[in-house]
């Protein structure tokens, strides 16, 4: 079995693609579901990790070329592509041990848009959660997952990778003191109840703004959170009569299309007579309509946006990568010996049944022996004669095989044959 690890992300993806092949909120466990429907005994392993910023599946199988190229029209397929063609330029396939350096450094951070950000891992744990409960997660990923929480633990821990980090949503709020000079004058809609909102919140009523809104589609949800933060709660259904009350709006839900269109939007600039409207997008696939960036007096970010404004301040944490870098490298190398232990195993279960078999065929010859009153002391003698010559004779036909690499089958002997005991 080997391991492999296939998808795109903001190194190698564009946004317009990266929503195309998003698995969001309930998506992901039908996802997980069908990739096995569809691809086992090829796939036999399987999870998902689908986030704003990468799609990538994770596998366990014994054909990674035949993996890889069904997994491409998987995604294609699943995703209404019409081929992969388009796809595969964007992919990326990792093997093996480089496919388990990918996990340690996603987990740990170091290959998010930003540097160090801690969400990642939390969604890692999902991804292995949901594989779980689809019955996709055999002992190789069990034990990659396992493995990639503890390393992402122990740099954590053990550098400064996450410290003096520009979290997306602090970034929001700094783009948004570019267009409103005071933020405590402002009022602010929240559209989603989910983790990354609740994010956002934090940060953007720290500005102690004048009226916060929260839109969602369970109204029980955004009560709780519009409860912890002063602020109401609406139906999304809702959003149409109170949208343009607002002058920041911050979108990240689960919807498969846009909620907030290019007209809802027009309507909310013509209803403020044309006073700024600072908007984040912060969903994959998006909640925004492209279209909007192009209106006078909007300000649209979206979450490719929002990564290369928080790229400042890297430099400092060099030293910090570096160091993490370090332990991954030596976690990926004790990952490996396992994943080479683990290969051992069927040759190891064969060596032992033949040597039962062996052990067995002996010691019915050397009860027969007995049976028909042969003296005891022969019949060990023959018993331990017939044990010994058997299990020579595959270290015997080696030696004839190779007996001009005379060092390298001493030593191999060596290893395969016991010491003679002492007496």
């Amino acid at each position: 079995m080997q391991l492999l690890a296939l998808g795109l992300n903001h190194h190698t993806a564009p946004l317009s693609l990266r929503e195309q092949v998003a698995f969001p909120g309930d998506a992901l466990l039908e996802a997980v579901a069908d990739l096995r429907r569809q691809l086992a005994p090829v796939v036999p392993e399987s999870a998902i990790l689908s986030t704003c910023n990468r799609t990538e599946i994770y596998c366990a199988t014994p054909e990674p070329e035949q993996a890889r190229s069904a997994i491409a029209h998987w995604m294609a397929d699943r995703n209404g592509l019409g081929g992969t063609h388009g796809l595969n330029e964007h992919l990326y396939a990792l093997p093996n041990n480089q496919a388990v350096r990918h996990a340690f450094r996603v987990a740990s951070g170091l290959d998010s848009m930003v540097l160090g950000e801690p969400q990642i891992l939390g969604q890692m744990k999902d991804a292995a959660r949901v594989a779980q409960e689809a019955e996709t997660l055999g002992t190789h990923l069990h034990q990659l997952f396992q493995r990639t929480f503890a390393v992402a633990k122990e740099v954590r821990s053990q550098t400064e990778i996450g410290a003096h980090s520009v979290s997306m949503a602090a970034a929001g709020v700094r783009l948004a003191q570019r267009i409103f000079e005071d933020l405590s004058q402002t009022s602010i809609l929240f559209v989603g109840a989910g983790e990354m909102i609740e994010l956002a919140a934090a940060h953007f009523c720290a500005q102690n703004p004048k009226r916060v809104t929260v839109a969602n589609r369970t109204v029980e949800r955004a009560q709780s959170l519009a409860g912890r933060i002063q602020g109401q709660a609406i139906r999304l259904s809702d959003l149409p009569d109170t949208f343009a009350a607002h002058d920041i709006v911050i979108s990240c839900t689960a919807s498969s299309l846009p909620i907030i269109g290019l007209g809802l939007v027009e309507r909310a600039l013509k209803a403020r007579r044309r006073r700024p409207l600072f908007m984040i997008d912060l969903a994959v696939p998006r909640d925004i309509e492209a279209e909007v960036a192009r209106l006078d007096d909007v300000f649209l970010y979206t979450v490719d946006d929002l990564g290369r404004f928080v790229q400042t301040g890297i430099e400092s944490r060099q030293m910090a990568v570096a160091q993490a870098e370090s332990i991954i490298d030596s976690r990926v190398h004790a990952f490996m010996d396992w994943m080479q232990s683990r290969a051992s195993v069927p040759i190891i279960r064969t060596l032992h049944s033949r040597g039962e078999a062996i052990k067995q065929a002996e010691l019915e010859r050397a009860k027969r022996m007995l049976a028909r009153g042969d003296d005891p002391e022969a019949v060990l003698e023959a018993l331990a004669t017939g044990l010994t010559g058997k299990f020579l004779h595959g270290p015997t036909a080696l030696v004839q095989r190779h007996g001009g690499e005379q060092h390298r089958v001493s030593d191999l002997i060596g290893r395969i044959l016991p010491d003679a005991p002492t007496q």
